[in-house]
């Protein structure tokens, strides 16, 4: 049996990796010959593309423009499948805040972690519906996810980087018909990979097989919760029993579609990569709009299907 240890790019226990852990609660990593460990990055030595670096876990999985930036810089980091085939992030505000629109958000408070790609993302939405992406109020939140009570309590009039199938799920004081949830990439954000899984180059050189094993026995994790989303929820309870199912059965159901593309698993598409390269070359947030290319492999996937 071969250790294999793979690097979650959030909190277990997070539904974006269910593939993963009902592969493993299901035996089909063990059929392979794999013992796979579930892992999360200590975030004071870095993010799960750090980790990969430095050998601390063997595949990880992390957000697409973080890799493009990386390969960029001649990193030998490589995508070997796809998580997520569209966005997952939101902005969120309240039906009292005046804002029925992206354009609204000029003049308003608007709390982020204001990375590059973030402040970028906010002004492009802002832009493409026509209105003036430089007067948006920036309140610099850090990695807190601002909640819908704390909207309403006035700590900004608007949010953006919580996910429409986590944090937009979550139970609030605030009424639902006081939310209201826009996910980017219907609102004018380009299309995009929200999540990656990938590995070191020279972990595919040791064993490629290895890596074939363990990607066919995800995409029949993945293909699996996709057909029945709250299939997973006793491999979840195992590992993490304290953990509300409620919110997990809602995001589950919610999440599962994203991770398939005409009813298979893994691809890392083109059209979702050299765009989103492109837009982030433009807004100066990655050096080379050509990184996406030789920056993923599909080559490792299974010929799977439902």
């Amino acid at each position: 049996m071969v250790t294999l240890r793979v690097m979650l790019e959030y909190f277990h226990p997070w539904p974006n990796s269910a593939g993963f852990y009902l592969a493993r609660e299901r035996g089909w990593y063990r059929e392979a010959g794999l013992d796979v460990q579930l892992l999360v990055p200590d975030t004071y030595h870095g993010d799960t593309l750090e980790h990969l670096l430095r050998g601390n876990a063997d595949v990880g999985v992390f957000p697409s423009n973080r890799l493009l930036v990386r390969r960029a810089l001649g990193q030998p980091l490589l995508g070997i499948a796809a998580i997520n085939q569209r966005g997952l992030e939101a902005i969120q505000t309240l039906t009292d805040s005046g804002i029925q629109r992206p354009r609204d958000l000029a003049g308003k408070r608007l709390a982020l972690n204001p990375t590059p790609r973030g402040l970028a993302m906010v002004r492009h939405l802002v832009a493409a519906d026509g209105g003036d992406p430089e007067a948006i109020v920036i309140v610099d939140s850090g990695v807190r996810e601002l909640r819908p009570e704390q909207l309403a309590a006035g700590a900004a009039d608007a949010s953006f980087g919580g996910y429409w199938a986590w944090e937009a799920l979550m139970d609030s004081p605030v009424p639902s018909t006081r939310r209201v949830v826009w996910p980017v990439d219907q609102i004018g954000a380009p299309a995009y990979h929200s999540y990656l899984l990938g590995t070191h180059q020279r972990w595919l050189e040791e064993d490629p097989e290895r890596a074939r094993a363990f990607l066919a026995a995800t995409a029949r994790g993945f293909l699996a919760a996709a057909a029945e989303p709250l299939s997973v929820l006793p491999a979840y309870e195992a590992t993490t029993p304290y953990f509300p199912s409620e919110l997990l059965s809602r995001s589950l159901q919610h999440i599962a579609p994203t991770w398939l593309h005409q009813e298979r698993w893994g691809e890392q598409r083109e059209a979702l990569l050299a765009p989103y390269a492109d837009w982030l070359h433009q807004h100066g947030v990655l050096a080379d709009a050509s990184a996406w290319r030789g920056a993923t492999s599909n080559a490792y996937l299974p010929d799977v299907h439902p």
